[in-house]
């Protein structure tokens, strides 16, 4: 049949829980970062990010850390069909810790987990007749349930042609032959352990482990003897990790010396994490594999994406994409702390941004001093009605993708807390409403410290009133206060908004936002989106597009935005925006919720009119942007 997936993994799924603070005791550590985890779904996370069409079967619990990996699993691009819903057991758990370069507490709370229940109807042979190849994991070898899982599941494999690949993956406290707070071990021997191992060991056509590793599948801590037992029950191809020596490949007889083994080109770069490095290594070298490259090329990249992952903050998160790993082997290693490397860290973060958002259709309601100035306002009536703007959204959007929101947190918390998971964008406003010099929102904190309570799905949005003949002094305060906003963002991994509005300061060319945004850019401010102003003439949009594409390829693009515009004035403007492809779509306001709101405000409106009338309102401007956006398709057909 034809083969759909190039690779599916077998095994754990969990959530791991990343100390925030490195250098201490996980006894001293009190913030985490929650990723997904796990090595077959790390893996599986890993060659999706290289371009292949990834699977994992596995289980997870039917609580909220189970929808996180299966969403999570979605946003990577990773085929979920053979996850499992079990509606008894929890979905697996890690915490862990960042020590030093060698040391990483950690703790499985693995008992009676989810993914330690897959059996053997949970494995579908259709499903695993579809991969070019499937990879299992040494810890569902360890039970009896999951070892008939796994054994199913290769022979279902090999039925069908697929290749076959074990990561030996020992973790001794997994196989019951160390404590529970001992999950930092990396080898304890055991003669049960060898025994079951060399049992499936003939499976295979890749198996990759460390030299411990190794010593436990082939019985002795000397790892060429070790690697020469493990020979003699398998005509697998061998590859042994070595920490800075890089690794080896055997694919015949074991030699007297590892360095007489295949090799590839390795990357001397400083250890901060080790954790997951060798499930980055597995996805470079299943990519190389796959694709049919030699084994010094393979090597080469699973050595890569090694590096990546010993030089960053957790397992998944550090994995490069296939853009990333490209850039890096082209230009080299530029420093050995990798995510010290502005120009990679960059790329790493442009190109591996989840969710599709070609297309933007924004409802912006996070206007704070133009609610606040119309008669009949309070606080109260003020939530209430950004309430009413979401229902308003909602209702355009009916479920469908390529809709948003912009929304405030000081009028709008119900609201903005509300819209969270309804699959709308979400923006969030941070500059004081109307300052110029710029001025963000005291509940930020001095330090922006305040982003760190924000949702992740919140993009972060500041406008900042400038223009090119902007004095120095003002241009380098409100400079200030953007780059501020813009590494906190990154530091809190939110993606960032940038609105210039130019033509609010002085007289306007059509350069005139062009050399605004190449301003910014020369000062290493990256936005993942760009909100301006509608501008009239092609040229003008022309010269935007090209300032931000000779800066940043991967740019997810950028809105216009609506000044409070009659509804025919945007349709001519949204006319000339749309046949730009860089332009995504529009953020409109005032348009939209001006007049409705000045209404409710006096008791001339009710609720259900609002919702109504600014349904209607975005119901038609989203129609205006896609004829027109409709328009240039078919004239470039």
């Amino acid at each position: 049949m034809t083969k759909t997936l190039d690779v599916i993994t077998i095994g754990r799924a969990g959530v791991d829980l990343y100390g925030a603070q490195v250098g201490g005791r996980l006894e001293d550590m009190g913030s985490f970062e929650k990723y997904i985890g796990g090595s077959p779904t790390n893996i599986a996370c890993g060659t999706a990010r290289l371009g292949l069409k990834s699977a994992l079967i596995s289980r997870v619990g039917n609580e909220h850390m189970g929808r996180f990996i299966r969403e999570e699993l979605a946003r990577h691009g990773v085929d979920g069909r053979g996850v499992v819903t079990d509606p008894e057991r929890l979905t697996a758990l890690v915490i862990l810790g960042i020590r030093d370069e060698e040391r990483f507490p950690l703790i499985f709370y693995r008992e009676n987990c989810a993914d330690m229940a897959l059996c053997e109807k949970d494995i579908d042979e259709a499903f695993v007749s579809s991969a070019r190849s499937v990879l299992v994991t040494g810890t569902h070898l360890s039970h009896p349930r999951t070892e008939a899982a796994v054994l199913k599941a290769l022979g279902f494999a090999r039925k069908h042609g697929a290749k076959t690949a074990l990561d030996i993956d020992y973790r001794p406290n997994l196989w019951g032959v160390a404590g529970h707070g001992e999950g930092e071990s990396r080898y304890v021997a055991s003669g049960q352990v060898t025994e079951k191992l060399q049992t499936t060991l003939h499976l295979f056509d890749l198996i990759v482990g460390t030299e411990e590793e190794f010593h436990i599948a082939g019985g002795t801590t000397d790892t060429v003897e070790a690697l020469r037992a493990v020979r003699a029950v398998t005509a697998a191809t061998l590859v042994c990790k070595r920490g800075a020596k890089g690794a080896v490949a055997f694919e015949d007889a074991i030699p007297d010396n590892l360095d007489e083994g295949i090799s590839g080109q390795g990357f001397p770069v400083e250890v901060f994490n080790v954790l997951g490095a060798g499930d980055g290594f597995f996805a470079g070298l299943l990519k190389g594999w796959l694709d049919g490259e030699d084994w010094p090329t393979a090597l080469r990249y699973a050595n890569a994406c090694g590096a990546f992952a010993v030089s960053r903050h957790g397992c998944t998160p550090a994995y490069p994409s296939l853009q990333e790993l490209n850039f890096f082997l082209e230009r080299g290693m530029a420093r050995p702390d990798l995510r010290n490397d502005p120009e990679l860290e960059q790329m790493h973060w442009s190109t591996n941004r989840h969710g599709d958002w070609s297309e933007m259709r924004v409802f912006a309601f996070d206007h704070r001093m133009q609610l606040e100035s119309m008669a009949g306002y309070t606080p109260s009536k003020g939530s209430a009605f950004k309430e009413l703007c979401l229902e308003a959204a909602l209702k355009v959007q009916n479920g469908r993708s390529g809709y948003g929101i912009l929304c405030d947190d000081r009028i709008g918390r119900r609201a903005l807390h509300a819209a969270s998971g309804t699959g709308l964008w979400i923006g969030r406003p941070c500059e004081w409403p109307g300052s110029r010099p710029l001025t963000l929102e005291p509940s930020l904190g001095l330090d922006c410290g305040g982003l760190s309570e924000w949702a992740r799905e919140n993009v972060v949005k500041v406008l900042c009133f400038c223009h090119p003949d902007d004095d120095d002094a003002t241009w380098a305060r409100q400079l200030a206060e953007v780059r501020r906003l813009y590494v906190a963002s990154r530091r809190n991994r939110l993606e960032f908004l940038l609105e210039v509005i130019p033509s609010k300061v002085a007289s306007i060319s059509t350069d005139t936002t062009a050399t605004l945004i190449r301003r910014f850019y020369a000062e290493g401010i990256y936005p993942d989106w760009w909100k301006l102003e509608p501008m009239d003439e092609p040229e003008a949009w022309a010269q935007v597009c090209a300032a931000i594409e000779e800066n940043d390829r991967h740019t997810r693009g950028i809105v216009v935005l609506g000044l409070d515009a009659p509804e025919d004035v945007l349709k001519a403007s949204f006319e000339v925006a749309a046949s730009f492809p860089l332009v995504k779509g529009f953020a409109v306001g005032r348009t939209i919720f001006g007049s409705v709101a000045r209404g409710w405000f006096e008791g001339s409106i009710s609720d259900e009119e609002a919702v109504d009338e600014m349904a209607k309102r975005y119901s038609r401007l989203c129609t205006v942007w896609d004829g027109a956006r409709a328009r240039v398709q078919e004239a470039a057909e």
